[in-house]
């Protein structure tokens, strides 16, 4: 089976090019530089419209930390029930409480308020304290397709073997361990075949000049989804 290929899109323009290129599904936000916040209606409408890929989009109501109040909740799930609205494919969430853990209660009533939208749980888990425990916690929620993760490090390929472990821990269940946060084109293939990943996401290793402000980098994702596409070519 194919590495599914995720790309970050800020702009319309960014999804055609990363959905013509090869891209299997977007992660739609704005701000990109504060890792990701939640992008307006009119942007995740107008994105939907413009591709046939799968748009999951990140419900983040702003950078300061993962742990947030009530008031950040009541936000978060109103922008959940909008993305619903919009007709997105899914929603990119993540919360941890005051101890570094899942916060579980939280995460529940998103499910709940997404009604069977997607749900991938977002690099708030690499801040969590234990990642092996906050896994076997996702893993209790079905409706939690994916969980992003650099393996706790700044950049993936500093984790090869925390990310290795990951995917077996996950193995046989709904929940896909998505690599992201410092992939390179050049990398990508040694890094896939080492842990054995199944999906992978790209930021600024897809952009012009690496910059995760520019533009998609139309050729660099088609490179990516080239070397994916040889990665699980058996030689004949």
């Amino acid at each position: 089976m194919s590495v599914l290929l995720e790309v970050i899109a800020t702009t319309v323009a960014d999804a055609r090019l990363a959905a013509q290129a090869g891209a299997d599904r977007l992660e739609l936000v704005t701000a990109m530089g504060e890792g990701g916040l939640t992008p307006s209606i009119g942007l995740i409408e107008a994105v939907v419209d413009a591709v046939k890929i799968p748009v999951n989009v990140i419900v983040r109501p702003h950078s300061r930390s993962f742990v947030y109040d009530a008031d950040d909740y009541a936000v978060m799930l109103r922008d959940v029930r909008a993305v619903k609205a919009a007709g997105a494919n899914g929603v990119v969430i993540g919360m941890l409480n005051p101890a570094g853990e899942i916060d579980r209660e939280q995460l529940a009533r998103a499910i709940d308020v997404a009604e069977g939208l997607a749900i991938t749980f977002h690099r708030a888990f690499d801040e969590a304290r234990d990642l092996q425990k906050a896994l076997d916690v996702l893993l209790g929620f079905d409706a939690v397709a994916n969980v992003l993760t650099s393996g706790g490090k700044p950049s993936v390929l500093q984790a090869e073997a925390t990310i290795g472990e990951l995917v077996r821990q996950a193995s046989g269940s709904p929940c896909t361990v998505l690599a992201g946060a410092g992939l390179t084109v050049e990398a990508v293939a040694g890094f896939v075949s080492r842990t054995q990943v199944g999906a992978v996401h790209f930021g600024s290793g897809v952009r012009v000049g690496g910059n995760g402000l520019a533009p998609v980098d139309s050729k660099k994702v088609a490179r990516v989804r080239a070397l994916l596409d040889e990665t699980i070519t058996p030689t004949v």
